[in-house]
């Protein structure tokens, strides 16, 4: 979207469509697919303005902020973490957006 990449809908799914249990290996599964979309549009993780971060639990959040940290360190993106009732799918402790600005 112009000089906007707008990833959203990234679950913590494996491409064998396996789910692992743990919510910090899911918020890397999650950054893993993000950087693989944002360097199809001709991005990087570098240039992420903004993550929302949706967990089905508050005792998952330290691990979510922990993977966020590490995917997104230097470019230090403003971050909103919000707890829902469920996602998707039952297996999923974690979905996670980012938005990209391009220079």
């Amino acid at each position: 979207m112009g000089n906007r990449v707008l990833v959203s809908g990234t679950a913590p799914i494996w491409p064998d469509g396996t789910v692992d249990p743990d919510p910090y290996i899911q918020a890397r599964r999650c950054f893993e697919i993000i950087e693989a979309a944002l360097h199809e549009a001709g991005a990087s993780l570098d240039q992420v303005v903004r993550t929302r971060m949706f967990l089905t639990d508050t005792a998952f959040a330290a691990a979510v902020g922990k993977a966020h940290g590490e995917a997104l360190g230097s470019a230090a993106p403003a971050a909103t973490m919000v707890v829902v009732k469920s996602l998707l799918d039952e297996r999923w402790k974690v979905e996670i957006e980012a938005e990209a600005q391009l220079d």
